[in-house]
C-alpha cells in the first residue's frame, strides 16, 4: 500500500516487512510522530524496490529475513537506484557477521526489533539528517567480529598505522561513536563540544579515511582495526 503525498519538512518513509501485523504496528506507531509520514510499505523485497522507486522516500526501514530476496540484497539494490535514500535495518538478528554485512551492503543505520518507538523514531530522524546508527545490543559485537590477528605482514601493520597515525587523539575518540553508530549532536553531547566542533572532526575523519560517508568510515575502522 502506497500513499503518494508527503507533508513539507517531514521524514518520508517506507516499511518493507513480510510481517502484517509487524507492518501495520510500525505504521501506526511511527505516523504519531510529527516528523515521520509512512508513505508505502510492502511485505518482500521486489514490491518494496518497486514502491521504493515509484516514491523515493527519504528513509526506508527494511527487514533482514525477507522471503525471497533478502534483506541485504534488497539494500544493495535500493541504493543503487537511489544513492540518497536512507536504509534502516530493524531485525531481531544479532550476529556480528550481519551487522557488519548489513553496513558493508550500504545500511546506514542497524537496529534490533526490541527497540523502544521513541528511540526509532530518533533514529530516523538522525539517519535522514546523514547519521549512522548501530544498536547498543550489537555495537560490541560488530566491534569483535573482526579479530586482531596474531601476525600481520608488515605492508598491512604499516597501513593500519599511517591511517591511525593520521588521525588525532580527538577524532580517534570520534570515530569510537561514528562505529557505535552516534549522530553529531550526540558526540558532541558525550565530548563536551559544540555540533559545529563535532561535524568538523567528522568531516575530517572522512577525509584522512579517504572514505565517502560516516557508514564507510565506520566499516574501515572495524575491519582495519583503526580503533
Amino acid at each position: 500500500m502506497t500513499q503518494i503525498a508527503n507533508k513539507k519538512g517531514v521524514i518520508s518513509v517506507v516499511i518493507v516487512e513480510d510481517y502484517k501485523l509487524t507492518r501495520v504496528g510500525l505504521k501506526s506507531t511511527l505516523n504519531d510522530y510529527e516528523h515521520i509520514n509512512v508513505v508505502g510499505e510492502a511485505e518482500n523485497a521486489d514490491e518494496g524496490i518497486r514502491i521504493i522507486g515509484k516514491l523515493h522516500p527519504d528513509v526506508v526501514l527494511m527487514d533482514l529475513g525477507l522471503p525471497g530476496m533478502n534483506g541485504l540484497e534488497a539494500t544493495i539494490k535500493v541504493k543503487e537506484q537511489l544513492p540518497s535514500t536512507k536504509v534502516i535495518i530493524l531485525t531481531s538478528h544479532e550476529r556480528g557477521e550481519e551487522v557488519i554485512a548489513a553496513l558493508g551492503a550500504g545500511a546506514n543505520a542497524y537496529c534490533l526489533k526490541d527497540i523502544t518507538p521513541e528511540t526509532l523514531s530518533e533514529v530516523i530522524r538522525n539517519v535522514a539528517e546523514g547519521a549512522c546508527w548501530v544498536d547498543p545490543a550489537v555495537s560490541d559485537v560488530a566491534l569483535n567480529f573482526f579479530p586482531k590477528p596474531d601476525n600481520v605482514s608488515l605492508l598491512h601493520s604499516t597501513e593500519v598505522q599511517d591511517a591511525r597515525a593520521q588521525l588525532t587523539e580527538r577524532e580517534l575518540e570520534v570515530l569510537k561513536h561514528l562505529v557505535k553508530g552516534k549522530s553529531n549532536t550526540e558526540i558532541a553531547k558525550e565530548l563536551i563540544v559544540s555540533v559545529h566542533t563535532a561535524k568538523a572532526h567528522v568531516c575530517s575523519i572522512l577525509q584522512k579515511l579517504c572514505v565517502d560517508d560516516r557508514v564507510q568510515a565506520a566499516v574501515k575502522a572495524i575491519k582495519e582495526n583503526i580503533i
